[in-house]
């Protein structure tokens, strides 16, 4: 690997294909949902709090990360509901989304660390199919289906070799 004026190449080169890993936390009690409103492209928009894995971060480090960015809370996953591979015409962006469920005993109410979040909401799944439209991504509303379903994957399958 060279290091020249902070560009980092190596023999993969620059057109190896890199899409966008994300994390995504379900936080979930009682029939209801943690979702993070926010702001993309000056449109009120609904998410999982969830964001990109950062450089030398695990995965389990990254999603304790932007669930304390985005909701002020502090919290560890249970398990992976599901891994995801989206492509998303709108931006142009590949993305592949680890989404992590968060099961909690009762509400929490945080307050964001995160400018771009306007306001947290507990939700039920109705309550987040009337905002279809407004979800950041049809993979809102995928993950947490797929966490319903039943889907577990063990956060001992996540290996790390930072």
């Amino acid at each position: 690997m060279n290091l020249k004026q902070g560009v980092t190449t190596n023999h993969h080169g620059e057109q190896q294909f890199k899409p966008n890993t994300t994390v995504a936390a379900i936080i979930h009690h009682q029939g209801k949902f943690l979702l993070v409103e926010e702001i993309e492209q000056g449109k009120t928009v609904y998410n999982q709090p969830a964001g990109h894995l950062e450089k030398g971060e695990n995965l389990i480090e990254a999603i304790k990360r932007e669930v304390l960015e985005e909701t002020g809370l502090s919290l560890s996953p249970d398990y992976l509901s599901g891994i995801y591979y989206l492509y998303r015409q709108d931006v142009d962006l590949y993305f592949l989304r680890f989404c992590f469920v968060i099961e909690l005993t009762s509400y929490l109410k945080g307050k964001a660390n995160d400018t771009d979040i306007t306001a947290t909401h507990w939700l039920s799944l109705a309550e987040i199919k009337a905002k279809t439209f407004e979800l950041r991504s049809s993979m809102v509303l995928e993950c947490i289906e797929d966490y319903l379903s039943g889907n577990k994957i063990l956060l001992s399958h996540l290996k790390s070799m930072l």
